[in-house]
């Protein structure tokens, strides 16, 4: 995570350029409603659920506690429910987040699917063979084989994962360290990780308000960031082992 934090802090910076640009694009969200809503938590409450979710989650490399993630969810969104005063609400909060993840369920499904058969076929071979024949240094192997799985995947975690388990012989074998190795693979894999096979596209659109259109019009911006998130992430590898 440090080795990618200077290249994630400039892609921050380019992402709050393009807002300024797209910012004023597409239909406005309605505001129907939001000045009713004077019943609202204080902050504190509001984040206590997604801080717990992660403080659970946290154990397992903090502390080697593993709690799994289908046990920590629901653990903080019971807290947030509590911390909120929404208890009374408590079965129509549940109903609500089962409907809106449902969908996200069933591609998660199909994305497991690809991912075991990506990583079960030759598609590996044939991806290294391609890079070199197009002359590619390997280098390159890491980000551009994260992007692909997550091309293949729509999920930067997938993506990731496949990558890693994949082409971690041969990347290593290139001299290139784990660490290394691991950041520039993870860079790649937010290039096109937002696909509309993927959940992040969906849920993105659905929590904004989004339609599938306008969201299809997102995309290019989002491979730019992601682009520019990997190359940041290779050229400080090549400072850090003095090839620039």
């Amino acid at each position: 995570m440090l080795a990618n934090l200077i290249p994630a802090l400039l892609g921050l910076a380019v992402l709050m350029l393009l807002l300024r640009f797209v910012k004023l694009q597409g239909e406005k969200a309605s505001e129907t409603g939001i000045a009713e809503q004077a019943d609202l938590p204080p902050f504190w409450a509001s984040v206590i659920g997604p801080v717990v979710a992660i403080f659970l989650l946290a154990l397992r490399p903090i502390a080697g506690i593993i709690i799994d993630p289908l046990v920590a969810l629901p653990v903080g969104g019971i807290v947030g429910i509590v911390c909120m005063g929404k208890l009374r609400m408590f079965n129509e909060s549940i109903a609500y987040g089962l409907e809106k993840m449902s969908v996200i369920a069933v591609l998660l499904v199909g994305t497991g699917t690809i991912a075991g058969i990506i990583k079960h076929s030759t598609l590996k071979d044939w991806i290294l063979q391609g890079l070199e024949y197009a002359g590619i240094g390997d280098v390159w192997i890491a980000p551009l084989s994260g992007a692909l799985m997550s091309a293949a995947t729509a999920s930067t975690t997938a993506g990731a994962t496949i990558a890693s388990a994949s082409f971690s012989t041969t990347i290593l074998a290139a001299g290139i360290s784990a660490v290394w190795g691991a950041a520039m693979i993870n860079a790649g894999a937010t290039i096109l990780d937002h696909l509309p096979h993927g959940s992040f596209f969906h849920a993105t659109a659905g929590c904004m308000q989004v339609n599938i259109k306008e969201r299809m019009r997102l995309i290019p911006y989002e491979s730019l960031i992601g682009a520019i998130l990997a190359a940041l992430s290779t050229t400080a590898y090549l400072m850090s082992v003095g090839y620039l």
